[in-house]
């Protein structure tokens, strides 16, 4: 198992958001080569602005471990994470991101946001498919 094969399993979720008529970003997180977490945006579900699939991810992820920080969990994103979710990000101490395609205008990076020093990141696994997906989303939605 590496980075490709758990970026799929994000795509996948990202897909189940698309077919909810959610904004289609996956995540998952893992820690030793085995999910902990899988989750994908809620935020028209639930009607709330913070349902994103990183928050949703990070808590799952907490409540399995039975703590808050996620220092040796590796969490896989379709696209690079807001501002917000990188806050929550560095908060949780998170070992590892690996993110698909980039958000030049609502990514943390643009955007001002931190992760926590020790976050080691990775970008482009299956940016392009990831970038099809978000583009067809908005694309239906105009």
């Amino acid at each position: 198992m590496d980075d490709l094969y758990f970026m799929q399993i994000a795509l996948q979720e990202a897909e189940l958001a698309f077919e909810e008529g959610e904004i289609p970003v996956g995540a998952i997180i893992t820690i030793d080569n085995h999910i902990i977490a899988r989750a994908h945006n809620l935020t028209e579900c639930l009607n709330d602005v913070t349902a994103h699939a990183e928050m949703q991810a990070v808590t799952m992820a907490a409540n399995y471990l039975g703590g808050k920080y996620l220092r040796d969990c590796t969490m896989y994103l379709t696209l690079e994470p807001c501002a917000m979710c990188a806050g929550a990000l560095y908060w949780s101490q998170l070992a590892r991101l690996v993110y698909a395609a980039s958000d030049d205008k609502r990514g943390y990076r643009t955007m001002g946001g931190k992760l926590h020093p020790k976050t080691e990141v990775v970008q482009g696994i299956l940016a392009e498919p990831a970038s099809q997906l978000l583009k067809q989303f908005f694309q239906q939605r105009r």
